[in-house]
């Protein structure tokens, strides 16, 4: 998996990070620790450029969950803990829409996991990047 950020520009700052590859069990503490490196230099808004992502798994799914967490303020699970991780997922979907974490460009297999989880209905999913960059 590749993973790259760029800062972009609309209403508010933009922190864009781009996924290609594959996202999963070997590959989604990379994406948790750039996203809380991201953060942690005071961005508050990021778009996951998902359109070079080829497979999500549930590992992946852990992720975007723990991401969406961070964005709030709120302590992620604790990946090691595995099931518990994952069953923690009911609080982003308790969370309703994601305000500071948005979709962009999933690929059709990738939309096919986001939707059978739910998380379609609580990630917003664009597929213009300018669109999406300024819905922040």
């Amino acid at each position: 998996m590749e993973i790259t950020v760029s800062q972009e520009q609309g209403r508010a700052a933009v922190s864009v990070i781009h996924i290609a590859g594959h996202l999963d069990g070997q590959t989604y503490q990379s994406l948790i620790s750039k996203a809380s490196e991201v953060i942690g230099t005071g961005a508050k808004n990021i778009l996951l450029d998902l359109s070079d992502l080829t497979y999500i798994s549930s590992a992946g799914l852990v992720a975007l969950h723990t991401i969406a967490l961070l964005t709030r303020g709120e302590t992620p699970p604790d990946p090691e803990h595995g099931w518990s991780a994952l069953k923690s997922m009911d609080r982003t979907r308790d969370g309703g829409i994601q305000k500071y974490l948005k979709l962009l460009n999933p690929r059709p297999e990738v939309t096919r996991v986001l939707d059978m989880v739910g998380f379609s209905e609580v990630f917003e999913v664009f597929t213009d990047k300018q669109k999406a960059i300024d819905s922040f």
